[in-house]
């Protein structure tokens, strides 16, 4: 349900075109969807002249039409519906929604999502109904208490930024526009606001503004001197503001403490005014030195409605938050495990949750597990040959903890256990998940959550959001490290080949 364009058109008999167009809205994005719809039936929205003269001529408004004329005037055009369709050219445009009422013509042509050609009925056409009530809305809106002209022409300047809140890109959220002038507290508009196009409405309600760093890390160890471990933390900034105006500025600073790891790759959303050329120009080929940019991270925007996100980062910190050594030994049926994990010192031991998954592919389901834990809980899926050690919410104050055991399988069955055809022979130890990046078959998987921490140190200081828009807006940020990718190999398998990139 949704209108290609919409006209007022004022009725002026005795000027040369008997009317004028008093106001005209054309949705692109409608008129896109209208091309798909209707295929080779489909007929363009003409300009505000033609559209005029025709509507005028099928309406009986101009002053030469005294003479019969049967394209218009015979029994088989009757109509009782206000639902024209309008020759343009030697095209016709179809449906056409008018009426006349006190002397304005109000006219749109609804979308129909569908092929015209046998033409729909119209009580299939949803889009009708709709214009009319957009219609009903506008002329209860510029003639509700208005008695001269001058106030006729000033609701009528007030139409384009109420359309924008009642009817965005063409659909009818509220048919009472005078509602929507009592909330938006429309002032005068003899210099009006310029509303861009990208933003359907404005906000109306109390400010806030709301900050979320999330910091996803990820890690490939193998525990073997000719292979180098490796770690990223790729981060992501989202913002949500509420904020009254049609272009709120803010400006949000993201800071680093002393030893914080400075932040590279840094792409930010189109809705960013400016920025330090620092910022953009720290990248992660080269290498980090003391003299790296380490902020504060100032991005000055004036926000869309929705939630977006601010910016993306990398940055490359001295070590993983969780330091792990994973042996299997495989003995006939059975695989001697041993896991070892290690909290480093300067993480935050606060989890939100943490736990180790222990996959076993191309095996038969589980028969019997003996094991021992230090820490935490070991849970198993016989029937997927898996193995979840659940740690919890912290790490002992050793900030070490260990899992071994052996585990027996039973025979293969390919419908119920993780099968792979790659994870055979030398390649046991990877498996392909998508271009660019793997999954390892025979390791150690880590999923963790850590609140109110990043591993960068990044944050958002509250005091230092400036927000230039009415209103005093509560401002709230969070931050947060996840796990993503994060691997520890069985140190008794042979050598990767190769691994992808740690980049998204």
């Amino acid at each position: 349900m949704a209108q290609r364009a919409v006209w007022l058109i004022r009725h002026e008999p005795g000027t040369p075109l008997c009317g004028t167009v008093r106001f005209s809205r054309r949705y692109p994005t409608v008129e896109n969807r209208a091309k798909v719809f209707n295929g080779a039936s489909y007929v363009p929205i003409p300009e505000d002249g033609p559209f005029l003269k025709a509507l005028l001529f099928e309406l009986r408004l101009l002053d030469d039409d005294k003479d019969f004329m049967e394209c218009r005037d015979s029994c088989t055009h009757i109509n009782k519906t206000s639902i024209y369709g309008l020759s343009i050219g030697n095209e016709e445009l179809w449906p056409v929604v008018a009426f006349l009422k006190n002397g304005m013509v109000y006219a749109s042509v609804p979308l129909v999502e569908q092929t015209l050609s046998p033409r729909p009925s119209l009580i299939s056409i949803s889009g009708i109904s709709q214009g009319l009530e957009l219609l009903f809305g506008i002329q209860d809106f510029l003639y509700s208490s208005q008695k001269n002209d001058t106030e006729l022409n000033t609701k009528l300047s007030q139409l384009p930024n109420l359309l924008l809140q009642t009817c965005p890109f063409g659909t009818l959220l509220d048919t009472n526009l005078q509602n929507s002038v009592d909330n938006n507290n429309f002032a005068s508009v003899s210099q009006p606001q310029k509303q861009p196009a990208w933003k359907a409405g404005t906000y109306k309600g109390k400010p806030q503004v709301s900050i979320s760093i999330t910091e996803k890390v990820k890690s490939m160890q193998y525990d073997k001197q000719d292979i180098a471990d490796t770690w990223q933390v790729v981060g992501a900034v989202t913002c949500k503001c509420d904020l009254e105006g049609i272009m709120p500025n803010v400006t949000i600073s993201l800071s680093l403490p002393t030893n914080g790891s400075p932040l590279q790759d840094i792409l930010v959303h189109p809705c960013v005014t400016s920025l330090d050329s620092a910022i953009l120009t720290s990248s992660s080929i080269d290498g980090v030195d003391d003299s790296a940019f380490s902020g504060p991270y100032k991005f000055p925007f004036s926000p869309p409605l929705e939630s977006f996100s601010l910016c993306y980062y990398t940055s490359q910190v001295p070590v993983p938050p969780i330091l792990g050594f994973y042996q299997m030994k495989e003995e006939e049926v059975q695989l001697k495990i041993k896991v070892n994990l290690k909290l480093h010192e300067s993480v935050k031991n606060n989890f939100e949750f943490c736990e180790a998954h222990i996959p076993f592919y191309n095996r038969g389901p589980i028969t019997q597990l003996e094991y021992k834990v230090s820490f935490g809980q070991l849970e198993v899926f016989r029937e997927k040959s898996l193995l979840i050690w659940i740690i919890g919410q912290k790490f002992p104050k050793s900030m070490e903890i260990s899992l071994s055991g052996t585990v027996t399988f039973g025979a293969k069955s390919h419908d119920k256990q993780p099968f792979d055809q790659i994870c055979i022979g030398d390649t046991a130890y990877v498996k392909k998940k998508n271009v660019g990046s793997y999954h390892i078959a025979y390791s150690s998987e880590l999923h963790f959550s850590i609140l109110d921490y990043t591993l960068t140190g990044c944050y958002a200081d509250q005091h230092s959001v400036q927000v230039f828009a009415s209103g005093k807006p509560k401002i709230s940020a969070h931050r947060k490290l996840v796990s993503s990718d994060y691997y520890i190999w069985n140190s008794k398998a042979p050598a990767p080949v190769t691994y992808g990139s740690l980049l998204p």
